[in-house]
């Protein structure tokens, strides 16, 4: 791919650092350090597997659902229907 000015492979670099930066900035989001035992929000206790799972989880299920949907991080199934991919 013809780049102008630029070496051969610079724009897939680009796209490699933007990648890069974006894991990055997930990683960063993710919780870290030992897990509590009961929620911070409603104070029911954690299951083990989850504690097990999610290291550093702060959060039930039902309060990290709701918290996700508050934050936009809400997911959703792009190949259930077509709706879905449109979105």
């Amino acid at each position: 791919m013809a780049g102008g000015w630029t070496r051969d492979g610079a724009v897939q670099d680009q796209i490699d650092d933007t990648v890069a930066d974006a894991v990055k900035r997930a990683r960063a989001g993710l919780p870290a350090g030992p897990s509590a035992k009961h929620c911070e929000e409603c104070g029911e206790e954690i299951p083990e597997a989850r504690r097990q799972a999610v290291p550093g989880v702060r959060k039930c299920v039902a309060c990290q659902a709701a918290c996700d949907v508050e934050q936009g991080h809400e997911s959703f199934n792009r190949r259930g229907n077509k709706d879905s991919q449109l979105r």
